[in-house]
């Protein structure tokens, strides 16, 4: 009888870690899987630059939302493209690298900042065929109050953020960050808010 208990309980603790894995959030976890989205919000004048200099990197119309299976495999691509990219790059500020506070552009001389590194995931996935529409360029206020950006990852299981600064991607809420504005699903030239009220700041660290 002792034992026929113990098999159930592992039985019921089985089905319910399946159940977490395979299907979207409850809607009472639901604020902390996938961040608040707010109003439209202006543009980063670092991503209205980087269209004018590279205007076919931001082609396109409107879309429809999609969000990734995040199916073991397309976890561990993931967890490769992060590793790939953070391992690849040498972080420095703008200011060093070309002169000015910010300049958002492709680190393909092996160098950049925040921003950089989140062009790089962002076109490195999407040429592997993730959906543009589920990887969204995202600003930040670090775990100092600094302006930051990283790549949110829409999935089914949440939010999960690609970090130049930390190691593991993480579901957004456990990033210690404030969420501040973020590409559109929609469309990646509409930007929206996500319920910091603050004004965002510049995104020029490096680290």
């Amino acid at each position: 009888m002792q034992r026929h208990t113990k098999m159930l309980r592992f039985g019921v603790a089985l089905a319910a870690a399946c159940a977490l894995w395979g299907a979207p959030a409850a809607s009472a976890s639901e604020r902390l899987v996938y961040v608040s989205v707010g109003e439209t919000a202006r543009a980063p004048i670092g991503w209205v630059e980087f269209c004018n200099d590279t205007p076919k990197e931001c082609a396109g119309g409107p879309s429809a939302p999609r969000d990734v299976v995040l199916t073991p495999k397309a976890w561990k691509d993931l967890t490769r493209v992060n590793k790939w990219a953070n391992d690849s790059i040498s972080p420095v500020t703008d200011l060093d690298h070309w002169g000015v506070v910010e300049k958002w552009s492709y680190p393909d001389d092996g160098k950049g900042d925040c921003e950089d590194y989140v062009l790089l995931k962002r076109r490195t996935l999407i040429q592997a065929g993730w959906p543009r529409e589920a990887l969204l360029i995202t600003v930040v206020r670090d775990k100092r109050g600094d302006g930051h950006a990283v790549l949110t990852v829409k999935t089914d299981k949440g939010d999960y953020i690609l970090d130049n600064q930390e190691e593991q991607i993480l579901l957004w809420s456990e990033t210690g960050y404030r969420f501040v504005k973020r590409q559109s699903q929609s469309d990646p030239n509409v930007w929206v808010s996500l319920g910091d009220p603050r004004p965002a700041i510049n995104t020029a660290s490096a680290r």
